[in-house]
Formats: structure tokens, sequence, C-alpha cells
């Protein structure tokens, strides 16, 4: 009677082995379970480098899109270049943020933020490229100090009037806010006092509501470019 050669099981077993285990690495990759912690914080990074990926394409899809089609936003870059300031998808980019704010602008780069991971709807995306757009503007025609918290309270007025931030189903669905007297003013000077008391030079609520208050009267009026609010 003959015994088995124990060097012919070996390779099986071997190769039952890496079966087993490549299956179990799938399985845990999909359902999270009976992951290594090495291999547990491999898949956390994975899943969310995806998700910013996606995150940020969707951005720049938005992005290019309501750079071709929307009447607002290729309204204020034809008038931009009419400044000698040229607006493309070079200048307007698409980064991930904190939750506090959905877009930015930048002086000295004459560039625009958008935050990836700010936007609920590519309207509210249109309307922040109007914002930061007319911040540019600002910059361009009128030579804005940025440091002088009265022309950072014109040009936050002016961008809070005529980008559509106040519209009325913008401030009930996303801000639980609905007035019925001079709502749009209400909303425009908060959003503009909000804006300022975030610049770095500003040391309070009541120094925003001081700069706001001082150039209400002659900014809440000029719709520049636009002939009326948009």
């Amino acid at each position: 009677m003959s015994t088995p050669d124990s060097s012919s099981s070996t390779p099986q077993a071997s190769q039952d082995e890496r079966t087993f285990e490549r299956w179990r690495k799938t399985f845990s990759t999909f359902t999270g379970i009976g992951l290594t912690s090495e291999e547990a914080e491999e898949r956390r990074i994975g899943k969310a480098d995806r998700f910013l990926h996606a995150q940020r394409q969707n951005c720049l899809f938005w992005r290019n899109d309501l750079l071709k089609s929307s009447p607002a936003v290729t309204f204020m870059v034809q008038h931009l270049g009419q400044n000698g300031v040229r607006v493309n998808s070079t200048n307007i980019i698409c980064e991930p943020c904190d939750m506090t704010r959905s877009g930015g602008f930048s002086p000295e780069l004459q560039e625009v933020l958008l935050c990836q991971n700010g936007f609920s709807s590519k309207q509210h995306m249109e309307d922040t490229i109007v914002h930061e757009l007319i911040h540019l503007y600002d910059h361009s025609k009128f030579k804005v100090n940025w440091t002088d918290l009265r022309h950072v309270a014109c040009s936050e007025i002016r961008s809070a009037n005529l980008s559509g931030d106040c519209k009325w189903d913008r401030e009930l669905f996303r801000r639980g806010v609905l007035g019925f007297t001079k709502h749009h003013q209400t909303c425009v000077r908060r959003r503009a006092v909000l804006s300022v008391s975030q610049h770095p030079n500003c040391k309070s609520m009541d120094e925003a509501e001081r700069a706001v208050n001082e150039a209400w009267e002659s900014c809440i009026s000029d719709t520049r470019p636009f002939d009326e609010i948009y």
C-alpha cells in the first residue's frame, strides 16, 4: 500500500491559501469586514480620494458649462474683458474648502475659487461665480483697497445685491429665512455684514455693521455692469 506524496499536496494547499486570501481581500474591500487596521486605513483613504475626485470632476463640469451657457456668467466675463481682465477656466478653479463658504476671490492672483464641496446645485454655483466675478469687476474698475473695510463692504453689498445670493428660494431652502417686507435688502445687508466680519482687519461684528452702514447708500444703488438687479 502506497502513501500519498506529501510534496505533491503542498502546491495545492498553497494554491488554496492564495485563492482564499484573494477572496478575503476582495470581500473585505467591498464590505470592510475582516480588514486589518492597515488595510482599513488604505480603504478609507481610497474612498476619500475617489469621493474628492468625483466632487472635483462635477465642479469642473458645471463650471465649464456655466462659462458657455449662463447668461449672467457670460455677461460678467464679457464686461471684465472690456476692463482688460481675461476670465476663463484657468482662473476659476475648483478646490475643497471648509464648509462655511462656497467660493472666494484672490485680488493678487485675480482668481476665483469654487469650493467643490460647497454647492447644493448648479444654480448655486452660477450665483457664486457671478458673486466672485463682481468682486473681480470692482477690483479691475474701481481699484478697491481690500484692506479698507468700507471698500470691502461696498463690494460685498454689490455682490450680494447683484449675484442672486438673496433669491427668495435660496433664503428659504438653504438658510431657513423668509421675509415679506424689504426681504431683498435685508438679506443683502445681512450677507454683507457677515462677509465683512470675516475679513482679517475686522475686529467685531459691530465694526462690520458700521462699515456696511457707511457704504450702504452709494453701493446698494450701484448695479454696474448690470442695468438693474439681475
